[in-house]
């Protein structure tokens, strides 16, 4: 069975209602990402943060999956399907995705702020301050913040190496490192992006663009890779 990795951006769940701060100058739901996503801004106001956290949350509680996210996990069926997603909500999964790879951490699992290790799923959406794990540490969001290591990188490196097919869904590949995961790819590796705000690759060949959204751009770029296999 051929294997498909599909690198996901803000850009797919966008559709389903979910902000990216890249919409609007830098503000995340009118904050300065610095303030939200960032060690620094935990240390300055922890309140802040967690309450912006538990609006996410509640947010993705609410949302549900589009037309990409579906067509997308319909790929099982034919493929051996693995997602690498930038997003942190739960809308591949939602979807049916069975693998799924969070670069950036995940809205729904919270982790310790003594032991990196000690991660856990919360129930609800609400995480508050005085939430502690189990060596007495303040709970924080399992999020990867700006400055921080990505921990899934190496992973997400060695699954793009042995791709069969590579797409690219949502993402402007602007966010490092994820965006250079695409030069992990073979020389071989047929490349399908699809984006309305297209991210032009030039080092690379064998690359197909689709200059729309997810929802209707990952269907056409579906077609022409079953075409393209069954040729």
């Amino acid at each position: 069975m051929k294997r498909i990795v599909v690198l996901t951006g803000a850009g797919i769940s966008a559709e389903s209602g979910i902000k990216t701060f890249r919409d609007s100058d830098g503000l995340w739901e009118g904050h300065d990402v610095m303030e939200v996503a960032s060690p620094q801004g935990w240390d300055a106001d922890m309140n802040l943060v967690l309450d912006f956290y538990n609006q996410r949350r509640k947010q993705a509680l609410a949302a549900k999956p589009n037309k990409g996210h579906i067509a997308i996990a319909e790929l099982q069926k034919d493929f051996d399907v693995t997602i690498i997603t930038q997003n942190v909500d739960s809308l591949h999964e939602k979807a049916g995705n069975k693998k799924v790879l969070h670069l950036h951490g995940e809205l729904f699992k919270v982790r310790s702020t003594l032991d990196a290790n000690l991660i856990y799923e919360l129930e609800g959406w609400e995480l508050n301050k005085g939430d502690l794990c189990e060596k007495g540490s303040q709970l924080r969001p399992d999020i990867v913040w700006f400055g921080e290591a990505v921990p899934m990188m190496d992973e997400a490196v060695r699954i793009t190496q042995h791709a069969d097919i590579f797409m690219v869904v949502g993402t402007s590949l602007q966010v490092y490192p994820a965006a250079g995961l695409i030069h992990y790819t073979t020389n071989k590796t047929p490349i399908y992006v699809i984006d309305p705000n297209i991210p032009i690759i030039e080092s690379l060949s064998k690359v197909s663009y689709y200059n729309e959204p997810a929802s209707s751009g990952v269907k056409k770029a579906i077609d022409d890779i079953k075409r393209s296999f069954s040729d």
